[in-house]
């Protein structure tokens, strides 16, 4: 597959929104990540209005930038948590505990209870050994059981089984709990990270509801809350439905299966909240060609996998890179500046860049304001980590 189709910055940002991003980058070296707050605290509004049932809980392993934090905190979203150290940058903001959950179902035992003791008290969990764990050093706390679900086919960036367990699993887990004497709180689930199949909530949701069910007819345990986790896209190369549709669709199978009066739900947004909030720029650092007879150009450039761009792995997500450089188009293989022969984005998905682009031209990776500071390497190669800045 290729695309020669030169890209539209209209297609991803407004005028005003590019304007400022573009007036910030000119000033900076590369390579680097412009995020605008002002398009991030649209998208918070457009969540607010298509989920007004629900409760926002930002996933801040997406980007944890202290001034995305501050923007969320005041907008009164509450917070998905990964560790303590995200625990930390959040607490240092003066978010209250109640606005937080511990939505890593990997722990330690030690970390579970310096949670608790900085006051949260909602805690994921998947396996009867981290459930004890809660019971132990977070005694009396709510707890949701994370459930297995499909979409690895459907999702640009899908869930392994490393997360979640079978519903028969989560039903006993959830026994156990009220047995350990925690709050036996509710189900999560995540349909994979870039999900375009809005289907995979309905069956997330129709498993949901028969633990619900269940429970309550057999164990007399009332579960109070689903968390539906995040999964809702942003626009890359491949364009998405909109929020509204998947909104709509997704109340529409709540309701389905739970009524008017459904439990208690809960989000987590992160690329569908910043992503398109950021670009991450970089500078061509060598043009060349692997024979006198090839029909690709090689283009490096001074951002790769290790600084920044690791979604491109297995080209899974396909970021829209846009140039200043106009005319005749031609199939490029893109690639990083490290010593390591991984570090190429895209050789099979062959991008389509003009023919006059030029060693030290700039590309503008449309799209990219999450999960690329936080997966920039800290000293790989000696190259330092993917500076960021927010206008």
């Amino acid at each position: 597959m290729s695309n020669l189709t030169p890209i539209s910055v209209s297609d991803y940002f407004d005028d005003a929104a590019f304007k400022r991003l573009k007036a910030l980058a000119d000033t900076k070296e590369t390579p680097f990540v412009a995020i605008d707050t002002q398009t991030i605290a649209t998208h918070y509004a457009e969540l607010e209005d298509n989920f007004p049932f629900a409760s926002i809980y930002y996933a801040v392993k997406a980007n944890p930038a202290p001034e995305i934090l501050e923007l969320l905190k005041n907008k009164g979203s509450n917070f998905d948590i990964a560790s303590i150290y995200e625990l930390d940058k959040v607490l240092k903001l003066g978010v209250s505990p109640d606005r937080i959950s511990y939505g890593n179902t990997i722990k330690k035992s030690k970390d579970i209870r310096k949670f608790y003791e900085a006051g949260v008290r909602l805690y994921a969990t998947d396996s009867e050994a981290d459930l004890r764990n809660i019971a132990k050093a977070a005694p009396g706390s709510k707890v949701f059981v994370r459930i297995l679900t499909e979409g690895t086919d459907t999702a640009d960036w899908p869930l392994s089984r490393k997360f979640g367990c079978q519903n028969d699993m989560a039903m006993d887990l959830l026994m156990l709990a009220r047995d350990l004497g925690l709050d036996p709180y509710g189900v999560s689930f995540h349909v994979g990270s870039q999900q375009r199949d809005i289907g995979a909530w309905d069956s997330a949701l129709g498993k949901t509801k028969v633990i619900f069910e269940r429970l309550k007819e057999e164990e007399g345990i009332h579960l109070k809350m689903i968390n539906m986790g995040g999964g809702f896209p942003a626009n890359y190369i491949t364009r998405t439905n909109d929020l509204k549709t998947y909104a709509e669709d997704i109340t529409r199978f709540l309701r389905e299966d739970f009524g008017d009066d459904f439990p208690e739900i809960i989000i987590e947004p992160g690329r569908s909240l910043i992503a398109n909030a950021g670009i991450l720029v970089s500078e061509v650092v060598l043009i060349s060609r692997k024979s006198r007879t090839a029909l690709n150009r090689w283009i490096y450039q001074d951002a790769g996998k290790f600084s920044g761009l690791i979604e491109t792995l297995d080209e899974a997500i396909k970021f829209p890179i846009y140039t200043e450089k106009t005319g005749e188009m031609e199939e490029v293989v893109i690639a990083g500046p490290t010593c390591d022969s991984a570090d190429v984005m895209y050789e099979n998905y062959k991008y389509g860049l003009p023919l006059n682009l030029a060693i030290g031209d700039r590309l503008y990776w449309l799209s990219t304001g999450a999960y690329t500071t936080t997966y920039s390497a800290i000293e790989f190669n000696g190259f330092p980590p993917l500076k960021d800045y927010y206008v």
